[in-house]
């Protein structure tokens, strides 16, 4: 495994375990040219995925790129590491499991939705203004109060 931090070739594990949903192999490794520590994650693919753009372009499905996004949403807010994680993890299966090996990417928007709304409010908000592409102070205030309407019933 190559080093993040000065792109030597080898590493060492110097801890493996599962985590703790057991979707994914956790490992500690240590650079053997500069010493550095790190983790990576080794996961199952069941098969290539490909996510379709609304324009039509087509690109590999990155796990990384679907946390990154639900990190970003709930940055500044309470929300455990690790329920991101398993919102991620759940995502992905979900995915996987469809059936199908092109997902459009409005759907895997759709999926981080739903997450997001179980998960955190204002996570959910903040995901919305970019996926749904607020124009006006409007669109972002009758979601809003949507939101906090659907929140009353609950």
């Amino acid at each position: 495994m190559r080093c993040p931090f000065c792109a030597h070739e080898d590493s060492q594990v110097k801890d493996s375990r599962p985590t703790d949903d057991g979707a994914a192999i956790r490992r500690r490794r240590q650079c053997e040219g500069c010493g550095a520590r790190f983790t990576t994650f080794e996961r199952i693919q069941l098969r290539e995925l490909t996510v379709v753009k609304s324009e039509g372009r087509r690109e590999p499905f990155d796990r990384s790129k679907l946390e990154r996004s639900i990190q970003i949403a709930c940055r500044k807010r309470q929300v455990d590491p690790a329920r991101i994680e398993r919102l991620a993890t759940a995502i992905q299966r979900q995915i996987e499991t469809s059936g199908d090996s092109e997902i459009p990417a409005n759907a895997v928007g759709s999926m981080v939705m739903d997450g997001l709304k179980a998960l955190d409010s204002v996570a959910y908000i903040r995901f919305a203004s970019v996926y749904k592409d607020f124009r006006e102070a409007k669109d972002f205030e009758e979601f809003a109060g949507a939101v906090s309407d659907a929140g009353k019933d609950g």
